[in-house]
């Protein structure tokens, strides 16, 4: 049996309540529990685990219902970044959970700007904590294009396929010395009145293969190699992309201000 003591209560008292074995996973992941500000957690011996104290900072309300959507529909996205924003104690979602969520227009110059539009109408919109995310790949040679463009380079109705292939075609047979590129990834986050809390901005330098290799990931990824590995996106397992990519490197310096966020008990 295990047993959760909350701090005392304006009136002193220290209510002790207690659950399930079973819920061992779920103490791992204390954003799973409910428990009120300033709550401690302890645990009794447990048959089969022994005695392993569990601990976690003090701090405000730790809910799975602390939502953060991301503002695309693309669950790939949200695959990629889940377990980083899991670990501050935020619930991951997509456009997809919320059919009266809105198409924002990006007409921004920069990854910047549409990551601002994307966050702050959409979170006014749904009335939530939203993260506006914009982000494309820079080919040197191209002078930085497809830049913004990036998921519609080939036109309104652009797949992964047709960008790839106009991409490889304009680059031609240019030297894979001179076929540097960059993904970029900018990130922002809105809270429910709009209001921009955060933002960051993460890269991933490579270079562009002369030809797509494996089928990992989305995008530009198949032709897309990370240098350091000699393997494209494509081929590097998704648990690697996720430690190397551009939108895991801007997650993580976003996470300091979101642990502040939710600490400061300000997340509704």
């Amino acid at each position: 049996m295990l047993s959760l003591r909350h701090g005392r209560d304006a009136g002193g008292t220290e209510p002790v309540h207690s659950c399930p074995a079973d819920y061992w996973d779920i103490l791992k992941r204390p954003c799973r529990l409910g428990l009120l500000a300033g709550a401690e957690c302890f645990h009794a011996p447990v048959e089969g685990l022994g005695r392993n104290p569990i601990s976690w900072r003090r701090g405000p309300l730790m809910t799975s219902n602390l939502l953060l959507v991301l503002g695309t529909h693309n669950r790939k996205k949200r695959h990629e970044l889940a377990e980083l924003f899991d670990e501050v104690g935020l619930e991951l979602r997509t456009l997809a959970d919320f059919p009266s969520a809105i198409d924002v227009v990006e007409t921004g110059k920069t990854f910047a700007e549409n990551a601002l539009l994307k966050a702050i109408q959409q979170a006014r919109h749904l009335r939530r904590w939203v993260l506006g995310e914009d982000s494309g790949l820079m080919v040197d040679a191209l002078g930085g294009a497809p830049g913004v463009l990036s998921h519609r380079y080939c036109g309104p109705h652009a797949t992964d396929e047709s960008n790839n292939r106009l991409l490889l075609e304009q680059l031609g047979q240019t030297p894979l010395e001179k076929r540097t590129a960059r993904y970029v990834c900018h990130m922002a986050i809105a809270d429910p009145s709009g209001t921009i809390r955060a933002e960051s901005e993460g890269a991933c330098s490579g270079r562009i293969l002369f030809e797509p290799q494996g089928t990992h990931g989305f995008g530009y990824d198949p032709i897309f190699e990370v240098v350091e590995y000699h393997r494209s996106f494509g081929v590097l397992d998704p648990a690697v992309k996720a430690r190397l990519s551009h939108r895991a490197r801007a997650a993580r310096q976003l996470i300091p201000s979101l642990t502040r966020l939710v600490d400061s008990g300000g997340w509704t």
